[in-house]
């Protein structure tokens, strides 16, 4: 059977809404689990178990909340699409143009000069999309389940219904990151009840309560190790200065000329300001300063800039 990409990208916008809700439907369950059918009531029993009871229902809705936060940061955040109209910068006298990677090019908009750069065969940094019919930044990519070109694309992600890109990539990182604390504190909560249910321990509660809290424990104990690897992955990406389509074109170009040092390049997703490095927003002064967070211009290893110019 022929594969059909158009069928496959519809599935995928139509899979996304569904996520959501199916996201949306374990915070729901967890919630009724932790809060209501178990460490609520432990509230009044008094003593350390009150104690205990607090501390995770305090600590469990401050997660709860830079999760939503993230996720919606996520959800609702455009990450990123090429301006009407824009041009990659050509210097004339050095007949160079922006450290683009790619050899698709399209000659319409620019003066003879400009043209004798863009037809020598060795100028392979100009990147032209055809579907888009226009021209591409550096570090972006067509997204065919979006129908555009997205800035620094990472992925299409069907969790959130959207691309990660320049503009929401470090609220995604932080989705992780919360989700990740959220679910591992709900699996250790849970675990002695879990533990008492196979063991023959006395367990407060109806069947219903039961059950739905070995659901629970279940779904986030496997929420919290994929998560917990997935977001190992995405650090180091961010360590590298890289995303996860670049980490594929990096296999044929080791000198990767946006690696800056793992500080500098940690500061390109997440700012300089650090009151802002674990909340999906940032500061009127970090978007100032960085253009990098804006996703049109990145900078360059200068030794690897020389060297293309030879």
């Amino acid at each position: 059977m022929a594969w059909n990409v158009f069928k496959f990208c519809t599935a995928l916008r139509a899979l996304g809404s569904i996520m959501i809700v199916f996201v949306l439907g374990i915070i729901c369950l967890t919630y009724y689990a932790v809060v209501l059918a178990d460490f609520g009531p432990a509230l009044f029993l008094g003593g350390l178990d009150s104690l205990t009871a607090f501390a995770v229902l305090l600590l469990f809705h401050f997660l709860l909340v830079m999760l939503l936060w993230s996720y919606f940061a996520v959800v609702l955040t455009d990450p990123g699409g090429v301006p009407p109209n824009w041009k990659p910068a050509i210097d004339e006298e050095r007949g160079d143009t922006d450290p683009l990677v790619g050899s698709e090019y399209n000659r319409e908009g620019f003066n003879l000069n400009q043209l004798t750069m863009l037809g020598d065969p060795a100028n392979e940094r100009i990147r032209f999309c055809r579907k888009c019919n226009q021209y591409k930044p550096p570090r972006c990519h067509h997204c065919s389940v979006c129908g555009r070109c997205i800035l620094k694309m990472d992925h299409h992600c069907v969790w959130v219904v959207n691309c990660v890109g320049a503009l929401n990539y470090k609220y995604f990182l932080l989705f992780l990151f919360y989700t990740f604390l959220e679910t591992a504190l709900v699996t250790l909560s849970l675990l002695p009840y879990f533990i008492s249910f196979f063991t023959g321990g006395e367990l407060p509660g109806t069947p219903g309560t039961l059950a739905a809290t070995f659901i629970t424990f279940v779904l986030n104990l496997a929420f919290s190790l994929s998560v917990m690897g997935f977001m190992i992955m995405h650090l180091s990406l961010v360590a590298a200065n890289t995303t996860t389509i670049e980490a594929y074109e990096k296999k044929t170009n080791p000198k990767w000329q946006y690696d800056l040092g793992r500080k500098k390049n940690f500061q390109q997703v997440f700012g300089l300001d650090k009151r802002y490095w674990f909340i999906p927003a940032y500061s009127d002064d970090d978007l100032r300063r960085i253009p990098a967070l804006q996703g049109l211009e990145y900078p360059t290893k200068p030794e690897l800039n020389a060297l293309q110019h030879f």
